[in-house]
């Protein structure tokens, strides 16, 4: 259902679609250079104190977040302008990070495709019920949904689960080529950490890893969380949703301080970046300052979105997320209406 402004809308951010040699090639030596810098800090200060260690894993971890905003861009071929080169620093990134190449692109191109469609949930997106399907759910139902939408089960749990476990699988239905590539990425991954355990050991590679893994994972589950799961998004069934208003309205720009907003590969400025994956990362804040339409996305900042933790339902009357506790109070008025005539 889109209209001709929202045609224009997309058709505006063509001229950013525009992948830059040299701003790619800065951007790997900015990330991966670093990265190994850090990593190679901490196992020299393993000798000194592991509370001087525990920061540079840290901040290691935070550069493998960065890591990862590349690989999501050559996931949609937008970081080189060859598919091949796109292809093998995906592959490169996709071992740093533990995400199977394409596995996750496939499944990445189904979520950008159907995301806040109401019809269309379940791939490549979080678990998302409304207050009725919430309500009209068995007990098992509502006990596995409370568990996955938890914060220490999503945030704390939910890195190891991911990155460690679910990765390593292949998804029902996959084909024979991303099939392979999951096996082939496991066996690159495994021949990493037993490379570093020869170079330092498995105590250091324990200590060292262990940290800057966990920080990666919860700060990128916490950002695809926090970009998609504020309390006035977008959700439609598939007869009236829009592809324009799915990326305008479903997807936030989370204001980060600029030094968060370098290491996340302006991930923030998501709303951009759903209505044309096809710019880079390094062009998402130039294409929001420059169209001004973009400028009435939800805008939210780091105090604001940690009220996000409590959202849980997406309530399709009032057209917004609520938490338990009040989609329980919904259900219940939608129940039992009062006579407001009374």
């Amino acid at each position: 259902m889109n209209d001709p402004r929202q045609q224009q809308l997309r058709k505006s951010m063509n001229k950013f679609e525009k992948t830059s040699l040299t701003k790619s090639i800065q951007q790997l030596c900015n990330t991966f250079i670093p990265l190994v810098g850090l990593w190679v800090a901490a196992y020299f200060s393993l000798s000194v104190s592991y509370w001087l260690t525990l920061p540079l894993a840290i901040a290691a971890g935070m550069f493998v977040v960065r890591t990862f905003i590349i690989f999501h861009d050559c996931c949609h071929g937008s970081f080189f302008k060859s598919k091949r080169a796109n292809d093998i620093v995906g592959i490169i990134t996709g071992v740093l990070t533990h995400v199977p190449y394409l596995q996750w692109k496939n499944e990445h191109a189904i979520h950008h495709a159907t995301s806040s469609n109401l019809d269309k949930r379940g791939v490549g997106d979080l678990w998302i019920m409304t207050v009725e399907e919430y309500e009209e759910a068995s007990l098992f139902e509502k006990i596995q949904y409370r568990l996955y939408r938890n914060p220490f089960v999503m945030f704390v749990l939910g890195p190891f689960f991911v990155f460690a476990f679910q990765y390593r699988f292949n998804r029902k239905g996959a084909r024979r080529k991303e099939k392979l590539n999951t096996y082939l990425m496991n066996v690159l991954i495994v021949a990493m950490y037993a490379i570093l355990i020869l170079l330092v050991g498995w105590e250091a590679v324990l200590l060292i890893q262990l940290p800057s893994f966990y920080v990666a994972g919860a700060l990128g589950i916490w950002l695809f969380y926090v970009q998609h799961q504020f309390e006035d998004s977008y959700f439609e069934h598939d007869e009236e949703w829009s592809y324009v208003n799915a990326a305008v309205e479903g997807s936030s720009y989370y204001r980060l301080p600029k030094l968060l907003q370098w290491l996340t590969g302006n991930i923030g400025f998501h709303h951009v970046h759903h209505l044309s994956p096809k710019v880079p990362n390094y062009l998402l804040e130039q294409a929001h300052n420059e169209t001004p339409p973009l400028h009435k996305a939800t805008t939210i900042g780091i105090k604001e979105s940690l009220h996000s933790l409590k959202l849980a339902l997406w309530d399709e009357q009032t057209r917004r997320f609520v938490s338990f506790k009040e989609g329980k109070s919904l259900a219940l008025r939608k129940r039992y209406p009062i006579n407001e005539a009374s």
